[in-house]
């Protein structure tokens, strides 16, 4: 399987892709949040297919569309809260948006299948390279943010009292959260950001591990479904994301099921 170049890019995609979502969603999944990750995924497909007709790269207009609705939800604050029209709305308008792009452009169908689904195999070595910079830019951020985010996601009143910036950080975090995104949807498409995002970081919280090993497992466990959803793809031929949600699901289920049987 790692005689060919293609799987062994597939493989380091995964990897940087998974360092930051297991990390990212641990966040995500502690302040309630995880619907954020699911509308910057929708806005961001407006602006990949955007950058298509364009000339660009996908993963330019998707990185920009998400980076600046993140922004403007940070900003919105408790005002787009609990709004499940309003947000909703504006998912199926970004989504029409994409349609319409998809429609003048003339590979519609193949760029349809990427970024809706993921196309992993299809990473290149230079799209590898734009991984590992926003990578490395995400981790250092989040390592910035780290203490004075679950300070505010704990005790959000006490934070405020001490002078901790409540806007300020949910909008730098909900930056991070659509560069994330931005990256997890070249693995698993726009449609299955949740399978890598959220999945692991929800089963990491079902432990109650203290902070650094939650987001350590986060990350591991993140990597671990990625790589064995490729190495599933290679033996059965099925999609990727296929697997990667499967195996996500699973481990939600199978550690829900044991922490219920340690009860009885």
């Amino acid at each position: 399987m790692l005689e060919y170049d293609f799987m062994r890019t597939a493989f380091l995609a995964a990897l940087l892709v998974a360092l930051v979502c297991g990390p990212v969603g641990w966040f995500l999944v502690l302040r309630g949040q995880t619907f954020a990750s699911h509308a910057l995924s929708h806005v961001g497909f407006a602006g990949a297919t955007g950058a298509l007709m364009f000339g660009l790269s996908p993963l330019t207009g998707l990185a920009g569309g998400a980076l600046g609705a993140g922004i403007l939800m940070g900003l919105a604050g408790e005002r787009v809260a609990g709004r499940d029209v309003m947000i909703g709305l504006v998912l199926s308008v970004a989504m029409g948006v994409g349609a319409l792009f998809l429609h003048l452009l003339t590979r519609s169908a193949s760029a349809a299948t990427a970024l809706l689904f993921g196309d992993i195999l299809g990473i290149s070595p230079g799209m590898l390279g734009w991984l590992a910079a926003l990578s490395a830019g995400c981790l250092l951020g989040l390592a910035v943010l780290a203490r004075p985010l679950l300070f505010a996601t704990l005790q959000p009143e006490m934070a405020e009292a001490r002078g901790v910036r409540l806007q300020v950080l949910d909008v730098l975090f909900l930056a991070l959260v659509a560069i994330a995104t931005a990256e997890c949807a070249q693995i698993t498409g726009v449609l299955l950001v949740f399978t890598l995002m959220v999945a692991p970081a929800a089963t990491v919280l079902r432990l109650s591990l203290p902070p650094l090993g939650g987001l350590a497992a986060a990350a591991g466990l993140a990597l671990a479904e990625a790589w064995g959803g490729l190495i599933l793809s290679w033996e059965t031929d099925y999609p990727t994301s296929f697997w990667i949600a499967l195996l996500g699901g699973a481990g939600f289920m199978l550690v829900g099921l044991v922490q219920r049987a340690r009860g009885a």
